[in-house]
């Protein structure tokens, strides 16, 4: 199981966490809020006037040169420094829209890992909404180095999200450390978010000299001095290419969209995974784009509206019942939205006094889901997609003026005449209708 969701969520209710900060020193209380879909991460200042708002996104990044050594995002001068910990646990639990309201303006170092943050979520507890995730498929390569400093971050088609990273400096016990991780099954949690932040010791002289690290001990910090870690112990044989996973997982939730692909890192820290997801954030604009304009969806496309719609099916008013694709991945699933509205013509004749969707319609609706799918690609995209069967039929609620229908398809078998998929409807996170659709792929 893939540890990205299809559907965003948030938490059930507020929770707060107090600590001092790793760089300013500064003691600051943090309360994570509840906060609807499409809304994202958005740190509040509470401290400020007027309670400015500073969404976590990479448009918003604060210039490495005038906050070293961590993430900061900002606007007009308001900050928030080192978020990168918070960004990775709510990345790693699937939360995509929350509030964090803080009075100060870095966030708690805890212990230097995730665990705090991840304990304090899984304690507010996770809300599944309705609206869909945002996911970008990797389709080529997409990469960015630094030859002087020989790092190197890539992100390779795969049909699963992987990371992995090779960490090599100047130390001892930091010759040559490898980490990677399928981001399944709680592996976030487990393996990924308990490893603490750390520093060469001649590092953390210098970071004192520029005034910052006043929040770090031995107790938050690995420490290595010549002879290893100075008064603590380790957690893991390689937790310092681990943490560089958790730090670089937190970075890339900045996109504000899942990713899926192999991300591959050599000795990569936050200059070059800025880098990165900028140019990760320009690939997804230019697939999106290319997929609500002119031609048929490209390869990484993740939506498509009406026109595009209309450019794949043959479908047309009144029949035409998909509104949007809000997601898809070329021969194996797609999402779409149908918004169901009384000016709907069956409702005219279909239960007047008390309007209900047809169940058929639902299906079919589905199936116009499918076509998309099954004929968005370069080796069917000349082809008509026809019913050939429909098995396992099952309504569950009905659906009436005012829903909102968002229709899951994923391919189960699909061969150059046939295609086999798995449909399901749902309003409000319930499933109203599923079933599977068989095509026959005829050419046009």
């Amino acid at each position: 199981m893939n540890t990205r969701v299809t559907h965003q969520q948030t938490i059930n209710k507020p929770v707060s966490i107090k600590g001092v900060g790793l760089h300013t020193g500064q003691e600051v209380t943090l309360t994570l809020k509840p906060a609807p879909p499409r809304t994202g991460v958005q740190f509040v200042r509470t401290d400020l006037p007027n309670r400015p708002v500073i969404p976590a996104l990479v448009e918003n990044l604060v210039d490495l040169s005038q906050s070293p050594r961590r993430t900061s995002v900002g606007i007009n001068g308001v900050e928030i420094h080192t978020i990168e910990h918070l960004m990775a646990s709510l990345w790693g639990l699937n939360i995509h829209n929350v509030f964090v309201e803080i009075n100060a303006e870095e966030l708690p170092g805890m212990d230097g890992s995730a665990v705090p943050f991840v304990q304090a979520l899984r304690d507010a507890g996770i809300n599944p909404q309705t609206a869909p995730a945002t996911t970008f498929y990797a389709r080529e390569p997409i990469w960015v180095e630094d030859s002087a400093r020989r790092c190197f971050l890539a992100v390779l088609p795969s049909s699963e999200l992987r990371v992995s990273y090779m960490l090599s400096y100047d130390h001892p016990l930091l010759h040559a450390q490898y980490a990677s991780f399928g981001l399944s099954n709680g592996v976030f949690e487990s393996d990924i978010a308990p490893s603490r932040t750390f520093c060469l010791q001649r590092e953390a002289d210098e970071l004192r000299k520029l005034g910052l690290g006043k929040g770090a001990t031995y107790e938050n910090t690995l420490v290595l001095g010549n002879d290893g870690v100075i008064d603590n112990n380790l957690r893991f044989e390689n937790e310092f290419a681990r943490h560089k996973v958790l730090d670089l997982l937190g970075d890339l939730s900045l996109l504000g969209f899942n990713l899926v692909g192999h991300i591959v890192a050599i000795r990569s820290g936050h200059p070059l995974n800025i880098q990165f997801i900028q140019k990760v954030a320009s690939a997804h604009k230019r697939s999106r784009d290319a997929a609500l304009y002119p031609g048929k969806a490209q390869p990484g496309a993740t939506a498509m509206d009406i026109n595009v719609i209309k450019r794949i099916l043959p479908h047309r008013y009144p029949f035409l019942l998909v509104d949007r694709i809000t997601e898809i991945d070329p021969l194996k699933r797609a999402v779409g939205i149908k918004n169901v509205t009384i000016n709907d013509n069956f409702f005219a004749g279909h239960f007047p006094g008390r309007p209900v969707m047809p169940g058929v319609m639902i299906i079919e609706a589905l199936a116009q889901v499918a076509g998309v799918l099954l004929l968005n690609s370069a080796e069917n995209s000349k082809k008509f997609a026809y019913f050939a069967s429909v098995s396992k039929g099952k309504f569950r609620r009905t659906v009436v003026p005012g829903d909102q229908l968002f229709l899951e398809v994923d391919v189960l078998k699909i061969r150059p005449r046939t295609g086999l998929v798995y449909g399901k409807a749902l309003v409000d996170g319930k499933v109203v209708a599923e079933a599977e659709l068989m095509f026959s792929l005829v050419d046009g």
